[in-house]
C-alpha cells in the first residue's frame, strides 16, 4: 500500500481546501493517507469545525475516515488555537520540540508532501 504524508503549513483556507479533498480522494483510491497540520493552517481547523462553515462538511469527512493524525502543538500556541484545537477533537503533536517530525513519517515509509 502507497503511504503518504500530508503537512500543510499554508494557512490560505482555499489551499487547506485542496489539501483536505486530496486527502479524501487518496484515501478513496486505497492510499493509506495522514495530514499533520502546522504553520499557519493551524488556525484554520477551528472554523472549519463549526457546523455552518461552507466547507464543514469535506472537512468533517475528512476527519471522520481518520485522516487528520494531529496538529502542530507549537503553532498552535503561537497563533492562540492551542486550547481550541483539542476542543475540536484533534490531538496536539508536537515530538521535535512541540512541531510534528517529518523523519518520523520518513522512517515509517511515508512520501511527505508539503503544502
Amino acid at each position: 500500500m502507497h503511504k503518504v504524508v500530508l503537512f500543510p503549513f499554508n494557512g490560505e483556507e482555499m489551499c487547506f481546501i485542496h489539501v483536505l479533498l486530496n486527502a479524501k480522494d487518496m484515501k478513496s483510491r486505497g492510499v493509506d493517507v495522514k495530514l499533520v497540520v502546522e504553520g499557519a493552517a493551524v488556525k484554520l481547523l477551528p472554523s472549519l469545525n463549526e457546523p455552518d462553515h461552507p466547507m464543514h462538511t469535506l472537512y468533517a469527512q475528512v476527519k471522520e475516515a481518520g485522516i487528520i493524525y494531529g496538529a502542530c502543538k507549537a503553532c498552535s500556541t503561537k497563533l492562540g488555537v492551542v486550547e481550541a484545537i483539542p476542543a475540536c477533537g484533534i490531538a496536539l503533536v508536537g515530538e521535535m520540540g512541540g512541531h510534528p517530525a517529518m523523519s518520523e513519517w520518513i522512517e515509517n515509509g511515508y512520501q511527505v508532501v508539503t503544502f
